[in-house]
């Protein structure tokens, strides 16, 4: 039962497949495409792939990217399924004040991070799950598999269009990070790096706090290697965090 995971994302979508819907199955291909070149998706990345069991997505675009990628799918004879958050699932529970409002993304990374943790043999640590993409998510995670809350702020490019577009002559190419800044372009690399770095720092801060222990930290999202090097916690860089949530929540819906 081979089974394709799909995260659409603002920006890209990433696609990968595996030899069965559970943690841990074997990859057997993967790709990513700009979302501007979803319709070239069924004559190009997916005209070899086998076609897949079941299919399980993850999309924070809208309902026309939606469409095109269900356009693309019809090569295959399979009904996709789409994640929306709710109350529970997984094992992870979910504390917002309405859970279907939560961001699918969101759920699922948390959710990814949760089934790493269990693997690893630290189900009883408490968890923050940072997603550094065009927006930034910030997510506490208690040792019982609860979702406390979670920051969202904007990504570096977001930051650097709202300075641009609202100040007067900061049309600047990006810089550097640097601890003292002494030009525009590396002040303003270095300004949304360090309120990124920041932000996580303080939720680490938090979860400590209230579970009594420090949490592990899991970063995910396609520039989560830009802030690696300026990070001030202890984290780990996993790039699949999404692909894991699906297999787990592919698990517990389709494995049995």
């Amino acid at each position: 039962m081979t089974f394709l995971a799909l995260d659409v994302g603002n920006t890209r979508l990433k696609w990968a497949q595996y030899d069965s819907p559970v943690p841990g199955a074997k990859l057997l291909a993967q790709g990513a495409v700009f979302l501007e070149n979803i319709d070239k998706l069924s004559e190009e990345e997916w005209g070899g792939v086998q076609a897949p069991s079941r299919i399980l997505g993850c999309i924070v675009a809208g309902d026309a990217i939606k469409r095109r990628v269900a356009e693309q799918m019809e090569l295959w004879d399979v009904t996709p399924h789409w994640v929306v958050s709710s109350p529970q699932e997984a094992g992870v529970t979910n504390g917002y004040d309405h859970p279907a409002r939560l961001g699918a993304d969101r759920w699922v990374a948390m959710i990814g991070a949760r089934h790493r943790l269990l693997a690893s043999g630290l189900n009883k640590k408490p968890c923050v799950v940072v997603m550094v993409g065009t927006a930034v998510t910030v997510e506490a995670v208690d040792a019982s598999g609860k979702f406390l809350g979670g920051f969202i702020l904007p990504g570096h490019g977001i930051m650097l269009r709202a300075l641009e577009s609202g100040t007067a002559g900061l049309h600047v190419p990006t810089g550097e990070v640097r601890d003292f800044p002494t030009n525009t372009s590396d002040a303003l690399t270095s300004g949304g790096t360090f309120a990124i770095a920041g932000a996580i720092h303080r939720m680490v801060e938090n979860v400590t706090r209230h579970c009594g222990e420090t949490p592990e930290c899991i970063m995910t999202g396609g520039a989560g290697w830009k802030m690696a090097p300026s990070m001030s916690v202890k984290f780990e860089l996993v790039d699949s965090l999404i692909f894991d949530g699906l297999l787990a929540i592919a698990s517990s819906r389709f494995a049995a």
